[in-house]
């Protein structure tokens, strides 16, 4: 078989070239800076910042790679409306390589990996779906036979930036779940030394993904990041002090069983195992499908899935956890859920001041 020649991956051009060259308007592009400034938490006079950047970054190459995962990050991206996949794909991004959507098959297909690795070291993002099995020698997860473990450590260590997506290539996931047989870990324990952004969830949020790429091409840098590498900006806050269902928390109004009247009127879930007052996230202010409607506000409450180990610490998922030490949520809800209303200023008080100055010593009481 003759030798397949070597595809010469083309000069990009910059953002803003390829989406005028779509016939997407000025005023759309300003727009699309604009909701961009708002997603990574910065004030609307850094559009003008973005819009700059985008003008003369060139398109950066991105290779998607997925391994022990269930593609629903995947899915959330061939799902994304702002901008729509098409648009990411097409304008934002130079995706060469993604096995899930790409046409090409076989050695085609890894051959479009391989002319991005080696003939763009330096220059393109990896971004990183599913966790990485580590266990005999990582044979749980082969692509075009090697391991993944192998084909990570090629991939990231050669990118710009690395962009773990999902719980799993973030922390795990359910994979790495007790007793974790495959040997999953994380993107950052598989390339240890790897500058990575976690962008975790089940599934990550699309919206996320694209404000992390246009943060680093905007300052060449990675968004600031919390204690476990999650951008700020997504991850800065509490599920519980957005949730919609907040007041409903502090009027000790709480949905007790499913179904029951105050289920179907909206109350608290907190009671029926909601982990919001533990999970880091912007699901409440970003939402899913198209803006419409996340977990909450369809009436489930949340699992916790953007938080490491999710699966071993946030379940039972219907039953509420212990109180965790220095977190004074447990006890209130108890007290306001018990009809005291001299204790719905406390209930405000916990989530401020009121909390810091508790400490831990209301911890142990269980409804």
């Amino acid at each position: 078989m003759d030798k397949e020649p070597e595809r010469e991956v083309p000069a990009g051009e910059t953002v803003y070239e390829a989406l005028k060259k779509r016939g997407v308007s000025r005023r759309d592009f300003l727009r699309f800076c604009s909701m961009m400034a708002a997603a990574i938490a910065l004030p609307s006079v850094f559009s003008s910042r973005i819009a700059e950047a985008l003008d003369a970054a060139k398109k950066p190459y991105v290779v998607w790679l997925e391994f022990q995962d269930c593609a629903g990050d995947t899915e959330a991206l061939l799902r994304a409306s702002k901008p729509t996949v098409a648009d990411m794909l097409l304008d934002v991004l130079s995706l060469e390589y993604h096995e899930t959507i790409m046409a090409a098959a076989g050695r085609q297909a890894e051959k479009s990996l391989q002319d991005v690795v080696r003939g763009q070291k330096g220059e393109y993002i990896a971004v990183v779906e599913g966790s990485v099995p580590v266990k005999d020698g990582g044979v749980y997860c082969c692509i075009g036979g090697r391991a993944a473990s192998e084909i990570v450590r090629e991939v990231c260590t050669g990118a710009m930036v690395t962009i773990a997506v999902g719980t799993c290539a973030t922390y795990g996931g359910i994979p790495a779940a007790e007793p974790n047989p495959t040997g999953a870990v994380s993107v950052q324990k598989a390339v240890p030394g790897t500058p990575v952004v976690n962008l975790p969830g089940c599934p990550a949020n699309v919206e996320n993904i694209t404000a992390t790429i246009v943060h680093f091409l905007t300052f060449g840098s990675l968004p600031p990041l919390d204690a476990v590498g999650r951008p700020l900006f997504a991850h800065g806050k509490r599920i519980h002090d957005n949730c919609e269902r907040r007041a409903h928390f502090d009027a000790g109004q709480f949905a007790r069983r499913w179904g029951d009247e105050g289920h179907r009127q909206g109350w608290c879930l907190y009671e029926l195992g909601c982990k919001g007052p533990e999970t880091f996230q912007n699901c409440p202010t970003v939402k899913y499908n198209e803006g419409t409607s996340w977990p909450v506000q369809a009436g489930h409450g949340c699992i916790g899935c953007a938080e490491p180990a999710f699966w071993d610490r946030m379940t039972p998922f219907y039953k509420r956890l212990p109180p965790p030490p220095g977190f004074g949520v447990e006890s209130t809800a108890d007290s306001v859920g018990a009809g005291l209303a001299a204790v719905t200023g406390a209930a405000l008080a916990a989530h401020g001041i009121g909390r810091l100055l508790s400490g831990g010593k209301k911890e142990g009481k269980e409804s």
